[in-house]
């Protein structure tokens, strides 16, 4: 019989603890958390250059290991830096899971950098994720479970879009909602497998003091195979003529965007149904406008 796993608890003491007694050589050094978390993985501060990384269920164990081994091929073709793993920790008594030392990146997450120029930074967000694309796939793990199927083809969440449709009932555009759906889940990635982040989100998305784009980080997600779940951003964030932008240089066709668009559809209705999650509900009734009223033509 399985058994679930509970969330453990992670605080600044666990961090100092696990560092002092797996990596001698960093230990005293100090030792703050991350302003913003995520919901995947807890980052902490460990002194000037470096960070760790715990995930915070069992469910995000097998993103540690994947990231530490693709990030440095992935690294050496982005123009703008990732996560650099230097270190794997190992669980131990009072915490079960693997977890991680990288070198820190310095700059603001998108969502609050102020005064952002979105059109510039659309343009250079859609120019990393070419290169990404590019990316020599290799051995490069195929999506599935590790990557919560983005990669995949989004009709593995039909059931869910479904439910949260019954669910939210009156409260949304039931049909315009399932014409959306029938349009990303009517066509398929057809040619081979390419690199995706699988979470192109304001938050894994840093910028430098003048706004440009300056890291991609969390690759938890990522993986080999079709990369329309990484345009998501068209909708979550961008409006208008960055959004334009965006799909002017991503240089994707229009059943990559009808397949993005699924995915956009889908998160926005599952958060609304669960009345949870970052951002809260405005946000996601914001999400779910943009997608109905504007595919990105």
């Amino acid at each position: 019989m399985h058994t679930e796993v509970p969330r453990p608890r992670i605080d600044a003491v666990l961090v100092e603890r696990l560092v002092a007694s797996q990596f001698p050589q960093w230990a005293g050094l100090p030792v703050r958390p991350v302003d913003p978390q995520g919901w995947d993985n807890r980052t902490y501060r460990l002194g000037d250059t470096l960070s760790v990384r715990l995930p915070s269920a069992a469910g995000y164990v097998a993103a540690v290991e994947k990231e530490q081994r693709v990030l440095p091929t992935i690294a050496a073709h982005l123009d703008v830096p990732v996560p650099e793993p230097v270190g794997l920790g190992a669980p131990d008594e009072t915490y079960p899971f693997p977890w991680s030392v990288r070198r820190w990146i310095e700059g603001t997450v998108a969502s609050r950098a102020p005064s952002l120029d979105r059109v510039r930074f659309a343009e250079d967000v859609a120019g990393v994720l070419q290169q990404l694309r590019a990316v020599p796939a290799g051995d490069g793990p195929v999506a599935g479970a590790h990557s919560f199927h983005r990669g995949a083809h989004p009709a593995h969440y039909g059931a869910e879009v479904a439910t949260a449709l019954d669910v939210l009932g009156g409260s949304v555009d039931r049909r315009a909602c399932e014409r959306v759906w029938a349009a990303a889940t009517d066509t398929t990635w057809d040619g081979p497998g390419v690199w995706f982040h699988g979470d192109v989100a304001p938050g894994n998305l840093l910028v430098d003091g003048s706004g440009r784009l300056s890291a991609l980080i969390d690759f938890g997600t990522c993986g080999v195979g079709d990369p329309a779940s990484d345009l998501v951003l068209a909708w979550t964030f961008l409006d208008g003529d960055a959004r334009r932008r965006f799909r002017r240089t991503v240089g994707l066709d229009d059943d990559n965007w009808g397949r993005a668009r699924g995915w956009a559809l889908w998160k926005a209705l599952i958060m609304l149904a669960g009345s949870a999650g970052p951002g809260g509900r405005p946000e996601h009734e914001r999400v779910l406008a943009a997608v109905l009223a504007d595919p990105v033509a």
